[in-house]
């Protein structure tokens, strides 16, 4: 008898039935096709960050990316996935002026992409828009803690949640979020007490995605090329899985090398007449 396998791509759901589960939800960042593919099998969501405005274009923030840049790379991953729910981030200018404004941002994002969520930063003050977002039948994930986009106001990438101010505020925007239907929560550079306070709460419904915040998170999430070992400088947070700058450097050096000296290409990458 032949065994059913279930190919679906993941939803915004399953990751509330990991959480139910107790099931640890793993995710990294993408945008590339062929990154992608490599990730698929073994991450229940996949991110296309708009943190691609550096690793890829070498800026120095998240600010300038455009929404057109976030629709092309999530298509680029969507083509190279079969499995994994994609989730692309709404960049900086896309969203904050209104509801209507980051509806019809969302909307060309699922319509031109295909991709399952959309993922926008901020806590209480955005509620309402992720609660509008998500009775017109977008998937929303939230994003709290430290916010990229808004490195100007926090003075920097700076750890966030110290003090009970601190603490405070951030437990009411998970609150916020949660309440407002957030399919989950990104805790960003938040200090490890506070992250698991959030973690834990019982009126923190969706699940929380630790990137330097809490282990007890539902889950956690990296972006690739720092956890690759292909940035040259990376947060504290950042656990280097692999050393792939240098391994990418020592082959471009060789290849430098045996073309200057002639030895490639060789017989063997060579056509001959038959």
């Amino acid at each position: 008898m032949s065994q059913v396998v279930d190919s679906r791509r993941l939803t915004a759901l399953d990751l509330a039935r990991r959480k139910a589960e107790g099931r640890k939800i793993v995710a990294l960042t993408a945008c590339h096709a062929q990154m992608a593919g490599l990730l698929d099998a073994h991450c229940d969501f996949i991110l296309v960050g708009d943190s691609l405005g550096m690793v890829m274009h070498g800026l120095d923030s998240t600010l300038p990316v455009t929404l057109e840049m976030m629709i092309l790379q999530a298509q680029a991953v969507m083509r190279g996935t079969a499995r994994a729910l994609v989730v692309v981030d709404m960049p900086f200018g896309s969203y904050e002026a209104s509801r209507e404004q980051a509806f019809a941002s969302a909307a060309r994002i699922l319509k031109e992409t295909g991709a399952g969520a959309v993922k926008l930063e901020g806590g209480a003050r955005f509620a309402e828009t992720v609660a509008f977002l998500t009775q017109r039948g977008v998937p929303v994930m939230g994003h709290i803690g430290l916010t990229p986009q808004s490195i100007h106001t926090m003075g920097g990438f700076r750890v966030q949640g110290k003090g009970p101010d601190g603490a405070r505020l951030l437990l009411e925007d998970a609150r916020a979020i949660s309440e407002a239907g957030a399919c989950a929560i990104v805790l960003e550079g938040i200090v490890e007490p506070v992250a698991r306070a959030i973690a834990g709460a019982p009126e923190v419904t969706a699940p929380t995605i630790g990137i330097g915040a809490s282990p007890v998170c539902d889950g956690q999430i990296l972006v690739l090329e720092d956890m690759l070992g292909l940035s040259e400088r990376t947060p504290k947070f950042v656990k280097r899985f692999g050393t792939l700058r240098t391994q990418i450097d020592a082959a471009v050096r060789l290849y430098a090398e045996e073309v200057r000296d002639g030895h490639f290409p060789g017989d063997a990458q060579t056509y001959g007449e038959r």
